[in-house]
């Protein structure tokens, strides 16, 4: 059975893209319930201890909150994508092969444009090439397979439009994480998939949502609670459920290592971003792009918006 889990990272930020990622899993049937954590105890830890090497994979504000955060972060992405393909050398080619049809909006883009990034950033090519190997190790001892990633960045420009078409930023997120799943199904048809997705905001029920995204007549609904919603898709040309769970990071694995992904790359992106406009006024303060900083990152470019003839619309993220 196919496992995926699926998180973002910047639904909040006033700049910068909403990343939203998705990871894969072949694991055995007898296997997937439980904890990957747990078959993968001898690479991967959720805990952060100094004097422990395994990759940590938990919930990713944990780690980008740290001074550490971005080689935590590079490191558990690019030693993953190393058990499957290979270590992506740069920026558009992590990008080439997570959202290759996203490639064109991000070159359109003035800040990310042709700039690319040599990879790593932060962490050792030594540190990410043991990690990997441990890694591999323990996936085929647990019979498990990593699949690949898959992501949905989208720049503010896209993200703007989007949210003016449906008035409803929620509803932007709930589509990329339908376009994943997607994805994910056309790339492995006729295999049974288990989704297991971070709650979205405080909502409960997503039957209806589902329902319109895949035309389907019905699902049929598992549970619907405060902690976990769940269905079960039976009109695919195979068998899909699809949780979104409460606090997810702390539960699975699958979402954890997803929202790592998600935000390594928002992370890449704002590094672009930041270097564009220090080009342009070398005295300006990095931003994260989250909100309150974000503000006042626009206070201090002021009238250089106007000045570089930036069209706010591909700059400012509406709410």
């Amino acid at each position: 059975m196919i496992v995926v889990g699926i998180d973002e990272a910047g639904y909040g930020p006033l700049l910068g893209p909403l990343v939203v990622s998705a990871v894969a899993f072949d694991v055995p049937d007898a296997a997937v319930d439980t904890p990957m954590w747990e078959t993968l105890r001898d690479s991967v830890t959720p805990k952060i201890r100094k004097r422990d090497a395994r990759l940590v994979i938990t919930d990713s504000k944990k780690l980008s909150s740290r001074p550490d955060g971005l080689p935590r972060l590079e490191r558990a992405s690019l030693a993953m994508l190393g058990t499957h393909g290979g270590v992506p050398f740069s920026f558009v080619n992590l990008l080439t092969q997570l959202a290759p049809h996203t490639l064109a909006d991000v070159r359109n883009c003035r800040w990310y444009g042709d700039a690319d990034l040599p990879l790593p950033v932060a962490a050792t090519p030594a540190g990410i090439s043991l990690a990997s190997n441990a890694l591999t190790r323990d996936l085929s001892a647990g019979g498990i397979t990593f699949l690949g990633a898959f992501s949905e960045p989208m720049i503010a420009a896209v993200y703007n439009r989007m949210v003016g078409n449906t008035r409803n930023k929620a509803v932007v997120l709930f589509s990329l994480t339908v376009r994943l799943i997607q994805r994910i199904a056309d790339t492995y048809p006729g295999t049974p998939m288990r989704v297991v997705v971070d709650r979205q905001g405080g909502r409960q029920h997503y039957g209806q949502a589902i329902m319109r995204a895949y035309e389907l007549p019905e699902l049929r609904v598992l549970e619907e609670t405060s902690t976990r919603s769940a269905y079960e898709l039976k009109t695919r040309p195979a068998d899909c459920t699809i949780e979104f769970v409460q606090k997810g990071e702390d539960r699975h694995l699958p979402i954890a290592l997803a929202s790592i992904f998600a935000k390594y790359q928002r992370e890449l992106f704002m590094r672009l971003f930041n270097r564009f406009f220090q080009q342009h006024r070398p005295d300006l303060k990095p931003t994260a792009g989250y909100y309150t900083d974000g503000q006042r990152f626009l206070r201090d470019l002021g009238e250089d918006v106007d000045r570089l003839q930036i069209d706010r619309a591909t700059l400012v993220r509406t709410s």
